[in-house]
């Protein structure tokens, strides 16, 4: 069966924006196949699309890094030992069969995808999420790798702004305006259509109403596992001594791979008793207490809770996106990794214009914490950059119409 279109995606939040992306396609264009190629994971969450002209293909694997081997030697070690090369040689094989099966192909993420879209020989579209000149050009915080993104003009590298000058690049798509201006200054044609990541959380609850007597705060732990269990742990010890003069919901989103009988676990170390009759009737799994302490556990809410949040302490990646897109400011303990260090936080709080603060100790993650809650409008102060930076929703039907106007057609 000749397929017509091919995603290549490299990371979860990538996954998010493809899944998106495609689930507009099947509608806007019934007559064509599409597939994905999930470069990083099982693609878990493209499972939800069920199309007959929908699949995924390729080697998919869980790697031992969580996906973040350039982050250190031992994850691309552990990743080379999984047999991260020979799979990725493998999915390169098979993109490079599209070219005889008159595909068209959109790349998500960086140079990995977009290495592989070029190499194929077939037309292209690009869409840059993870790369914004905000890293480098403006604050919190100066780093020696600015001068030579500033050298560049771009936070983007050579190679990867050689491939996408290609003839065959017909849609190159960046996540901010500032990071499509700099390009375009080089005679790279990049485009600014709105951030996609906003397009997938909800901006209001409701339900707020229900809690609205508390003070409110989001524990962001990321997807990646075992990592994400150490970030709960960190987390949870530094509430231990935390206090407020209202008592203080913990709302606790996890993702779809999460192993709640593990997190649950965590939450008696510290103290926290189920609560069976007690609800608060926000679509929570279960609700757990520790004196003036709740926490509301539930799989897959994260769309549906980060509104309802004043302050978030988050160690993820695109979830803390999100919600500075929100206007929710958050606080962020980096740990050892593989994912959430100490470099791709204080890079996160360069991207969000500090809307995320990177905490050096527990000490002083409570007392940013306290004057959060406390203080209003130092709460607003905060955010606002956050909020301009990430843009508003409603690009990914932008993305769409344009793939159908450039690659498309």
């Amino acid at each position: 069966m000749t397929h017509s279109l091919l995603f290549i995606c490299n990371g979860h939040g990538e996954d998010v924006i493809a899944s998106e992306i495609i689930k507009r396609l099947l509608k806007k264009i019934k007559n064509k196949n599409i597939e994905v190629l999930p470069l990083v994971g099982n693609g878990d969450v493209f499972n939800s699309i069920k199309s007959k002209n929908f699949r995924k293909i390729g080697y998919l694997k869980e790697l031992p890094s969580g996906g973040f081997s350039n982050q250190s030697l031992k994850g691309f070690l552990l990743d080379l030992f999984a047999g991260f090369l020979i799979d990725n040689l493998r999915n390169f094989l098979i993109v490079k069969q599209k070219s005889k099966q008159n595909c068209k192909i959109i790349a998500v993420g960086d140079f990995l995808p977009l290495l592989y879209a070029w190499s194929s020989q077939c037309e292209f579209s690009f869409i840059g999420t993870p790369k914004s000149d905000h890293t480098w050009s403006s604050g919190p915080g100066w780093d020696l790798s600015d001068s030579y993104h500033k050298l560049k003009g771009s936070e983007w590298d050579p190679w990867e702004m050689f491939l996408m000058s290609s003839p065959r690049c017909k849609n190159l798509i960046m996540r901010d305006k500032i990071t499509a201006k700099n390009l375009k200054r080089k005679n790279i044609h990049a485009k600014y259509l709105g951030n996609p990541m906003m397009d997938f959380v909800n901006a209001k609850n409701d339900k707020i109403s229900n809690i609205i007597s508390f003070k409110r705060i989001i524990l962001l732990v990321g997807s990646r596992y075992p990592e994400a269990l150490k970030n709960l742990d960190n987390f949870l010890e530094c509430l231990q001594d935390f206090y407020t003069p209202k008592d203080l919901l913990i709302l606790l989103p996890l993702s779809i791979n999460a192993n709640v009988i593990k997190i649950q676990s965590y939450l008696i170390k510290y103290g926290f008793l189920k609560q069976s009759k007690f609800e608060f009737l926000i679509d929570e799994d279960s609700v757990w207490k520790k004196k003036d302490q709740y926490v509301v556990i539930g799989k897959g809410k994260f769309n549906l809770w980060a509104s309802m949040a004043e302050v978030g302490l988050s160690n993820a990646g695109t979830a803390t996106e999100q919600i500075a897109g929100l206007g929710i400011p958050s606080l962020s303990l980096p740990g050892s990794g593989p994912q959430f260090t100490k470099s791709f936080a204080k890079r996160q709080s360069r991207l969000l214009g500090g809307s995320v603060l990177v905490c050096k100790n527990k000490e002083i993650l409570l007392k940013r914490l306290s004057l959060l809650l406390r203080e209003k409008m130092y709460r607003l102060e905060q955010a606002k950059i956050g909020k301009k930076r990430m843009g508003h929703s409603g690009a990914s039907k932008k993305i769409v119409d344009s793939m159908n106007t450039h690659l498309l057609s």
